[in-house]
């Protein structure tokens, strides 16, 4: 739509393709001179405005009418057909056309009346105006069922018998021209950004064909398109007519010109008789096809031979054959879709049971068969789940569809749609089969990618749409006029996709929904899973020395996520007591696997090395070895039970807290070792020593840890909760808050007094 802050055109600026968004085609100030038009006061039938061809049509001038009585203009029985008809009809439209007698020159004829309500600003009917059209009649009268919608009742039946959207068009133009004698009926479709194509022709036989070309969104402006949407048809009987000026230009009700929306008889913009002129029409109609209150597109008339006047009752007939036509597009596209989605469903409950299958990954479930590609018609699907890459059908090379997981995963859209990849992400390598995609970003960074070949296809057009053609007027100055040439221009369109339509972004938006739950379940499963295999790999019972209490308690994340965390605890040949604590990175079971591994391979090297710093450094090397990309931190301890020393080496993990008998706490200075994996260089140690009735506390830092405070702050938080002696759970209660996104671990050894 214009802008509407924009200032109209004044009435004697000239219009060109500059300016023509501007141009304010619902009050022109104007009428085509087949009829002539006069604007009454409703409440007593008073002339207020009427065109200057009154003279013409009626015999009297506009001088001679304007302030009197309607019977002035058009006799007594007229002027009394016409208030009997707005007492008695609130709806005028839907009894047009009245067929009033006139005098003229002393000869009686018969008119078409055409009534209607001009609309206020806020587009209601102006209950105090009426406006009146006056039409020589075409064709016979009365009008009658038979001689009007008798016409269409065949057109009817073959259109509610076509079965698909070609047929309803090839018929829906035959049947126009037969009924209107127009030499050229095309339908006419708009897409997404207003350009225009011929998608059904009916034409005489040594005219050039239409069908299949394209016009641009430019000439049919945005102002013309709202206009259609209000007023479903308009006649152009002879495009080299002159106008006739409405007088006076601005109705004195209003204080503002005649709103012409609904009138039969507006002139049209200067430009469009112009743009009709240069492809040789002489006569012209349109037909609005309308779909869910909106322009979808139009029946559009030419006639190359000379003027061409149907009637009123023709028109009226044609008008409600595009309705109908209407009606019937908007069904059999919903026929369209519910067999599309019918299609769509059986896929899509086929690919939901396949993501229940917990024994095979998604991937794997997913791309048994072709269902992913077809749910979507695309010629490739790439699948990131549960760390896995999945392809089917035709895809880039792996490094490629990782980029575009990567890309898709970065965006904050749920699902991203895009018919060219070189403009949408221009930074991505491009590739040929992943020139158009649709995607859904999945949780954690997962997603699925159904990708389209480029469609490189040639466009027609009805003219060079580029093209404007600069005019020079009788005075010199400079104008955009529309193009003089017509003949077919090809444009070929590359790195572009054919697009996805709306019905196959709802079905990728129903599969990704679809995806997440199942992926949730999937989660909870391995989570699970992890948990009884992180639970059975840490002690089911803990040693119990003679004068120490050891205790231990592990806690998952929010929402059960399990991490890698465990603790031990196990006598030596020597009689000194081991105590461990450690964290793998990372959650889930891979997390819990790799935790068993390092906790058995510690063991061992402890049984055969009793020194804490040796044994975390042969750790070290055991996991660079067997584990390679895996990273742990790990605390080793070794407790002399006798005198209760404490030696103890660590492996990027938290020191130890020294509990004293008078419960005050101490945290040794971080040692600051890497972790395990990337441990390099001597590893670093320290010594402690447990006073009687103390004791000490080893944990993993997901207890003290929290998003938003220092590591200082949760160890001071564990120091009271150790230190308030209400035991280790209220510890642990105290310190692994809710929300936590990591599991914590706490082991206590306390010496008696």
């Amino acid at each position: 739509m214009p802008d509407p802050d924009e200032p109209l055109l004044a009435p004697d600026e000239v219009v060109d393709l500059d300016n023509c968004a501007r141009e304010p085609i619902h009050i022109p100030g104007r009428v085509q001179p087949r009829g002539c038009l006069i604007a009454l006061r409703a409440v007593n039938l008073v002339v207020l405005q009427c065109s200057t061809n009154v003279a013409d049509q009626l015999g009297r001038s506009a001088q001679e009418i304007l302030g009197q009585p309607l019977d002035v203009a058009i006799g007594a029985s007229g002027a009394n057909l016409v208030a009997r008809h707005l007492m008695t009809s609130p709806r005028l439209q839907g009894r047009n056309p009245l067929l009033v007698e006139v005098d003229v020159d002393g000869q009686t004829l018969e008119m078409d009346a055409i009534l209607h309500r001009p609309p206020t600003a806020d587009g209601r009917p102006d209950d105090a105006l009426v406006v009146i059209e006056l039409e020589r009649p075409q064709g016979p009268r009365p009008l009658t069922f038979g001689n009007t919608y008798e016409a269409v009742r065949d057109a009817v039946v073959d259109l509610n018998s076509a079965g698909s959207l070609d047929q309803i068009f090839e018929l829906a133009a035959r049947h126009v021209r037969t009924l209107t004698r127009f030499d050229r009926v095309m339908i006419y479709q708009f897409d997404a950004d207003h350009n225009g194509m011929v998608v059904a022709e009916a034409k005489r036989a040594d005219l050039v064909p239409f069908l299949g070309l394209r016009y641009p969104a430019s000439d049919i402006p945005a102002q013309a398109r709202a206009l259609y949407e209000k007023s479903w048809i308009r006649l152009i009987s002879d495009v080299a007519y002159t106008p006739s000026e409405i007088v006076p230009t601005v109705n004195p009700v209003r204080s503002a010109p005649l709103d012409l929306t609904h009138a039969t008889l507006r002139s049209v913009s200067p430009l469009h008789l112009e743009y009709l002129a240069n492809m040789g029409v002489r006569a012209s109609m349109s037909i609005s096809l309308m779909r869910d209150d909106r322009l979808w597109g139009l029946i559009a008339c030419h006639h190359y031979a000379g003027p061409h006047e149907p009637s009123y009752g023709v028109r009226a007939a044609a008008e409600f054959l595009g309705s109908t036509l209407s009606l019937r597009l908007v069904a059999q596209v919903e026929e369209d879709r519910l067999t599309e989605s019918r299609r769509a469903a059986a896929i899509l409950a086929r690919l939901v049971a396949r993501s229940r299958d917990e024994v095979r990954r998604l991937g794997e479930a997913l791309t048994d068969d072709d269902g992913l590609l077809t749910l979507t018609h695309a010629d490739g699907v790439v699948l990131f789940t549960e760390g896995d890459l999945t392809t089917t059908g035709d895809v880039p090379d792996e490094p490629t569809c990782r980029a575009l997981v990567d890309w898709v995963c970065a965006q904050e859209e749920e699902i991203v749609v895009t018919d060219s990849m070189t403009l949408s992400a221009p930074s991505l390598p491009s590739a040929p089969e992943a020139t158009g995609m649709l995607a859904a970003r999945l949780p954690d960074g997962q997603a699925v990618l159904w990708l389209r070949h480029e469609t490189s296809r040639d466009v027609d057009w009805g003219g060079d749409p580029h093209d404007k053609v600069r005019s020079t007027t009788l005075d010199g100055d400079v104008r955009l006029s529309p193009r003089k040439s017509f003949d077919l221009w090809r444009e070929v369109v590359r790195g572009h996709s054919e697009a996805w339509n709306s019905d196959v972004v709802d079905a990728a938006s129903s599969i990704r929904s679809h995806l997440v739950e199942a992926l949730y379940l999937r989660a909870r499963r391995d989570d699970r899973a992890a948990e009884a295999m992180q639970r059975s790999m840490l002690p089911s019972s803990l040693p119990a020395p003679r004068g120490w209490t050891l205790e231990a308690r592990y806690e998952t994340a929010d929402g059960g996520r399990i991490g890698g965390d465990w603790y031990d605890a196990l006598m030596l040949p020597s009689g000194t007591l081991a105590a461990v604590v450690g964290d793998v990175a990372g959650h889930g079971p891979r997390a819990a696997a790799v935790m068993g591994q390092v906790r058995n391979a510690l063991r061992a090297v402890l049984v055969r090395d009793e020194d804490p710093a040796r044994a975390v450094a042969e750790l070290d090397r055991v996991v660079r070895w067997i584990l390679p990309d895996q990273f742990a931190t790990v605390l080793v301890a070794l407790v002399d039970l006798d005198d209760g020393t404490v030696r103890y080496a660590s492996a990027g993990h938290p020191a130890p807290l020294l509990l004293a008998a008078d419960n005050s706490s101490v945290w040794p200075r971080p040692l600051g070792s890497a972790p395990l994996g990337v441990l390099s260089g001597e590893v670093r140690s320290g010594r402690l020593e447990i006073p009687a009735g103390g004791g000490i506390a080893f944990f993993t830092d997901g207890l003290v840890e929290r998003r938003t405070e220092s590591l200082h702050d949760g160890v001071e938080r564990l120091q009271q909760a150790l230190t308030s002696g209400r035991g280790i759970d209220d510890a642990m209660a105290l310190s692994h808050a809710s929300g936590a996104y990591d599991d914590a671990t706490l082991l206590i050894l306390c010496r008696d007094r």
